[in-house]
Parts: structure tokens; sequence; C-alpha cells
């Protein structure tokens, strides 16, 4: 029996092909599930709260409702770049929140990024499917993984010229900024209207929380501070989504060993903050619950055992990547693998991964995996 798998694509694509393969990854042991729910944040615990990422949370609002009240002062070459780096920058806070962030209370963690500034995709859509990418032992498969940017060789060699020819040129990083969002939200939003149009409830139910989220923006944007929709989508929207889609570009990568597949850009400050130090990704999928503001300090003490364990997948920082990799594709968009080997030659990485990955999530997330 098959299932689908749900994709996103601020940190994956959007696939031509969405059709799952089997079972998932199974439940860890009892005695490890027992440690994780011990683990599990705001267990028997009150009120924790992380400033760093709330006073994160009070830049992006402030900034973005000065810079939208102010619109019509500002030329556009000076409002696009502030304007992406807003919208990416709140993208970085979801993620935050996915793990657990800011405060030991979900609900509230949840209204902190209810506000959709870049409108496209659900949080509760991002949330299940960033979860899911977290089975570390599934990272790059082209059906397990839904931030996976790859499609399995069978559907690669069903594509016609044209379509291969899109997805050789996403594998580019102008291409991945260009043309990434646009066929990201192609595909997302052909799988999410056929599940709306199947009527499923719980999907309705999401997509009308989105909805209300995206009011709650457009009528600051547009009613507030009277700003054309076409200006934001164009100067907002779609530029910091594909800003996001930088910090994605060398994230992953297909290799045997589930460590090695996942990447160090050691990037400027300005980036750096823009990706709340996620650009140090191999640190974030080792230690996922570990919040933002720590990520450095661990990459400064370990960066030896991580460059060790991850095979030197590293990069000096994103101007080196531009230069490599600006017109020419990194990669073939076809997976090299027929499938990822879920034990990828390093059980002990794995089981260890998947402790880490559920320690860092509440009820909901544990159960995803």
């Amino acid at each position: 029996m098959t299932q689908r798998v749900d994709r996103t694509c601020p940190s994956g694509p959007a696939q031509l092909s969405t059709q799952a393969r089997g079972a998932s990854m199974p439940h860890p042991a009892p005695d490890l599930r027992k440690r994780q729910r011990r683990a599990a944040p705001g267990r028997g615990a009150g009120l924790r709260v992380e400033w760093p990422t709330l006073a994160v949370a009070a830049a992006i609002y402030g900034g973005f409702g000065l810079l939208t009240w102010f619109h019509a002062a500002l030329p556009w070459w000076v409002e696009l770049p502030l304007g992406a780096y807003l919208v990416a920058w709140h993208a970085s806070l979801q993620h935050e929140v996915v793990h657990g962030h800011p405060t030991t209370r979900g609900w509230l963690n949840r209204s902190l990024v209810f506000p959709n500034l870049w409108l496209w995709l659900p949080y509760e859509i991002y949330r299940e499917t960033h979860l899911r990418h977290h089975r570390d032992r599934w990272l790059t498969d082209p059906v397990e993984d839904p931030e996976s940017y790859y499609v399995t060789p069978q559907r690669w060699a069903a594509l016609g010229p044209s379509q291969r020819g899109l997805l050789t040129a996403r594998n580019s990083l102008l291409g991945r900024l260009l043309l990434g969002p646009a066929l990201c939200l192609a595909g997302f939003y052909r799988r999410e209207a056929g599940r709306l149009l199947r009527g499923d409830a719980r999907r309705w139910r999401i997509w009308a929380g989105h909805a209300a989220a995206v009011a709650l923006v457009l009528a600051w944007v547009i009613g507030a501070t009277g700003m054309p929709l076409a200006q934001f989508l164009l100067l907002y929207v779609y530029p910091g989504i594909a800003l996001a889609h930088l910090r994605s570009f060398l994230e992953h990568r297909a290799h045997p060993e589930v460590a090695a597949r996942t990447a160090v850009v050691e990037a400027g400050p300005l980036l750096s903050l823009l990706f709340l130090n996620n650009n140090l990704h191999s640190v974030h999928h080792a230690r996922p619950r570990l919040p933002w503001y720590r990520i450095p300090a661990v990459w400064r003490a370990e960066r030896a055992a991580i460059l060790a364990a991850n095979r030197g997948y590293r990069f000096a920082g994103y101007g080196e990547i531009l230069r490599r990799w600006a017109f020419s594709a990194k990669e073939p968009a076809a997976h090299p693998q027929d499938r990822v080997r879920p034990d990828g030659g390093v059980g002990a990485r794995v089981a260890f991964a998947v402790e880490t990955d559920a320690s860092g999530m509440d009820a909901e997330g544990r159960a995803a995996l």
C-alpha cells in the first residue's frame, strides 16, 4: 500500500511526482519513546521564554510595519531588499517555532507567527512536512523527504525535454532564486487543490486558518498603508521566498552516509542572522532542539567532529556558492540512487538523530515520526 507524502518548498521543492512507495520509518523502541517524552519541552515545567528569539520577532514585525507604512517615500530598489529580508527572516522565525521555540507553550509559539508575511504556505502544513524532513535517515529521498529537490530516476526518465530543462535550470543558483519560487508554488497549489476538491476536512480547516492569517497581513498592507497588492507581491513576497531558497540551495546532498548529506555554510553576520544560523545546517540536524543563538558556539566547539561526520561538506560563504554555481547546475536533478538507504551505513548517527529530533517536539511532532 502506498501513501502520499506532502511536500513544501522554501526548504524543498514542488516535485513533479509525489507518490510514496511504502511505509515510512518505524517508530523508535518503547524505551526510547519514554526518554523522548521526558525530554519533551514544557513537560512538568513552568513557562520558559527565549528572549533573543522574541527580540527577533519584535524586529521583524517592527521593521515590517515601518517599511510598509513609509513605502511611498522609498524607491523600489530600497524597498525590495528590505522587504525580501524581512519576509525571509519571518520564515526563519517560523522554523524556530516548528522546533519548539521560543517558549514552552505551543499555542503561544504559534500565535507569534500567526501573521503570514509571505502569504503562500500555511504554517501547519509547513510544520508537518518539516518534521517529516527531520527523519534524518530519509534525507534527500525523492519520495520520503518532503523537502527533497531530487526526482526519482524513473520519474526523470519519463520527463520531457522542457521539464528536464526546468529542473536542471533550477539546480543553478540563479535558477533557484528566479524560477524556484514559481515552480514551488505551482506544484504546491496543484496538490493542495486536489486535496481540497477531494473533501479533505482537515485540510479545509488548515486553509481557513491560513486565510485569516493572510487577511490580517493584507488588512495592514493594503488597508492601512495603501500599498497595492502587486507591489507587495513583487517587492516583498516573491523575493522573500527566493531569498529563503538561497539557504536551501546547498543544505543537503545525496550521499550514502546520513551525516554527510547535510552542509555547513559559514555565512557572514547579515545572512547568518537572516537564516537564524540555520546555514550551519549540520549542527541543526544533529541538535534540532538547540535555539538559533546557541548554534554558533556548538559549531566552534565541535567543528572538527562535524566536518569529519559530514565528509567536509562545507562552504566558506554564499559568495563561494554564487561563484561556483550561479549559472551551472550544482548536480543532476535525478537522485543518484534508486532509493535512500535508511541506515546510511552509520546506524549510531541515525539513532542519535531520531532521539534528538523527537525530544525537541511536542506530542504532535513525535507522532509525525
